[in-house]
């Protein structure tokens, strides 16, 4: 199942939210060695999760986090505004029909093949959730292997600069355009997986 969690601090999905930010503690800072906030030793919880965030989370039957990622309205503090900029060679993208996302969590203990379908899942799930809300960009900043593998997934994507390397490898910033036929083109790579079912 696919959750949209919205005011996390007030939500009813504690199981999935922590599990989540333990799954981020183990993939950012334990595998890739970023230098983030770890909070009580065990959670990746950041200046940016705040009851802005959106979270589009991934859970098991049990209720577990299996993947996520976090959208972040771009006129608010986020992470390419605040503590990326340089990576946008033009200006950090923003307006009320910008959004950001980032913080894709994809726990390594799932295996290469289903990293892969929840990748999908999510980012599936992330383009209706755009549709929705009538978003028209979406930005990010994410490890540069990966970026060259979202450039290529059909939809309307740029690069906002070159890479640069940080602890952990290169990064690089994105910006998708949000258009009517986003679905049929993340189709044409079999990155859009059809409807899913989604909860609040």
């Amino acid at each position: 199942m696919i959750l949209t969690i919205e005011n996390y601090r007030g939500s009813a999905r504690r199981l999935a939210l922590e599990t989540m930010f333990a799954d981020r503690k183990t993939q950012f800072v334990d595998f890739f060695d970023w230098d983030v906030p770890v909070v009580d030793g065990r959670f990746e919880i950041d200046q940016f999760d705040t009851a802005c965030a959106v979270y589009i989370v991934a859970i098991d039957e049990g209720g577990r986090h299996e993947a996520s990622l976090r959208m972040l309205p771009s006129w608010r503090p986020h992470l390419l505004g605040e503590i990326f900029p340089h990576l946008c060679f033009a200006g950090v993208p923003v307006g009320a029909t910008t959004w950001e996302s980032t913080r894709l969590c994809l726990p390594s203990r799932h295996g290469a093949a289903r990293r892969r379908e929840l990748r999908n899942a999510l980012i599936s799930a992330m383009a209706d959730f755009a549709l929705a809300r009538g978003i028209e960009h979406i930005t990010g900043v994410i490890p540069e292997g990966f970026r060259r593998e979202v450039l290529a997934m059909g939809w309307r994507a740029e690069p906002l600069g070159p890479a640069a390397r940080i602890a952990g490898g290169p990064i690089g910033a994105f910006r998708v355009e949000v258009t009517s036929d986003i679905r049929e083109r993340l189709a044409w790579t079999g990155t859009y997986v059809g409807a899913l079912e989604l909860a609040a």
